[in-house]
């Protein structure tokens, strides 16, 4: 794959488990994490909060330890099969560092109330990433996800399409096309 701009638009685990595509990872400094997480920005509302942190090579440790237990559990529940119990116990704990709470407030004229986490952002960015591959792992989707069928290409979708193929119709799709249009018509 020559474009190694990540790909969103997938549910959030997927996305994250995606940034590691072949021969690279996307994720390989804490500015990498803040970009990426510019681009969920207008997917997710949290995402936003945590693209104007600065982290530190710690955080960033942490994200790719959620990211790492996702793609093996994920692959197990894919696939229908019992996944690692360690990994399933590092998201847990991941999801724990910092407990979610229904924040309550006034408005000025009605108490309203939101999702927070506590504790540092850092740690607060793993449990949301952790949470959301929960919510993927548990949902009877799961077993939909696909790998891009294009030949040099790891990345994981979950097809809204039946026919869907590829990860990207513009990057996978367009390059299998191409190299089969010069099979058919390249000189003998």
């Amino acid at each position: 794959m020559s474009d190694l701009t990540p790909l969103t638009g997938e549910p959030l685990a997927l996305d994250l488990v995606n940034t590691r595509p072949t021969g690279a990872d996307l994720l390989a400094a804490p500015a990498d994490l803040r970009t990426w997480l510019s681009l969920q920005a207008n997917r997710f509302p949290q995402a936003r909060g945590f693209a104007a942190v600065e982290y530190t090579s710690a955080d960033l440790a942490a994200v790719y330890k959620v990211r790492e237990c996702t793609a093996r559990v994920l692959d197990h529940a894919r696939h229908g099969t019992q996944p690692p119990s360690d990994d399933l116990k590092a998201l847990n704990r991941a999801q724990r560092a910092a407990p979610a709470i229904r924040e309550v407030t006034w408005n000025g004229t009605a108490v309203t109330a939101t999702h927070s986490r506590t504790g540092p952002l850092g740690t607060q960015l793993t449990a949301w990433l952790a949470e959301a591959a929960a919510e993927l792992l548990t949902d009877s989707a799961v077993v939909g996800i696909r790998q891009c069928e294009a030949d040099d290409c790891v990345m994981l979708f979950l097809p809204a399409h039946p026919r869907r193929r590829w990860c990207s119709a513009a990057r996978c799709g367009n390059r299998v096309r191409v190299a089969r249009h010069y099979q058919r018509h390249k000189p003998t």
